[in-house]
């Protein structure tokens, strides 16, 4: 499960250009800054690398392991 907090996000879209299963993609919903904050439209896409959570530089994001 992927969380992003959208009063951490300052719409940079490193996450989006940084993910390699492009799991991110923009959106038209803006934050309390007035920024758009991406989401994880692609989701089933995505292998847990962890590194949208790497590269965010305001710690916007959480990917949470699924139980399996």
């Amino acid at each position: 499960m992927i969380k992003i907090n959208p009063d951490l996000c300052k719409g940079c879209n490193i996450c989006v250009e940084s993910c390699p299963k492009k799991v991110y993609e923009n959106s038209n919903i803006a934050n309390k800054k007035g920024v758009q904050v991406p989401f994880p439209k692609n989701i089933e896409n995505c292998v847990q690398c962890h590194l949208c959570e790497l590269m965010c530089p305001d710690q916007a994001i959480l990917v949470e392991e699924d139980d399996e």
